[in-house]
């Protein structure tokens, strides 16, 4: 095996798909993958902010990473040119049961947070800001994903858990500013004020 990281092979701007074709870097189906690896990305930097031995969030996100590199190899196959043997087809795909996870966890954590009424303004502590941030890059990855799947077959439980994880990423930012930071700032047609923590 080859100790240098480059390969060459996409200076022409082509890829290779784990189904084996080569196609243009800009393909809708890269684009849909690609997008889901900038999400892993910046849930790590979120992560890296927190405790992963003893804070559940840290705990969530690093679960909902390793999903996502299914759901990223997932969008990477093509099914169409694999052998129904290959073990690529054998691979963890998304399902309804884990779209009820992410449910069930943001119920969970949104009952121990104030009502909130208006927007809230993205920041506070870094693990916050940045689990903003993944929930701007969930909501393209699932626009990417829509736009992919009106010319290929995509698991209809794949957009729905992308779906359902932006919606979660907000509660747990707004979860982290309430446990670990002070509060949300919240923005209204009144102005600018802050939600502070519950004791």
């Amino acid at each position: 095996m080859s100790k240098h990281i480059y390969t060459r092979k996409g200076d022409k701007g082509k890829t290779g798909l784990l189904s084996g074709e080569r196609v243009g870097k800009d393909d809708p189906r890269v684009e849909a993958y690609g997008t889901v690896d900038e999400l892993i990305t910046v849930l790590g930097i979120a992560k890296s902010h927190l405790d992963i031995s003893s804070d559940p969030v840290a705990k969530y996100i690093h679960n909902m990473q390793q999903l996502l590199f299914y759901v990223a190899a997932e969008l990477a196959t093509n099914p169409e040119n694999v052998d129904p043997d290959d073990n690529l087809m054998s691979l963890r795909k998304v399902s309804d049961k884990d779209v009820a996870q992410l449910e069930n966890i943001a119920d969970e954590l949104t009952e121990k947070l104030p009502p909130l009424t208006n927007f809230v303004i993205p920041g506070g502590t870094p693990a916050a800001a940045f689990l903003h941030q993944a929930r701007t890059v969930c909501r393209r990855a699932e626009r990417r994903v829509i736009t992919f799947s009106k010319s290929q077959k995509v698991n209809p439980d794949l957009i729905r858990y992308l779906n359902r994880l932006s919606d979660l990423l907000f509660v747990m930012a707004r979860y982290v500013n309430h446990e670990k930071g002070d509060g949300d700032f919240i923005i209204s047609r009144d102005g600018v004020s802050r939600q502070p923590r519950e004791e």
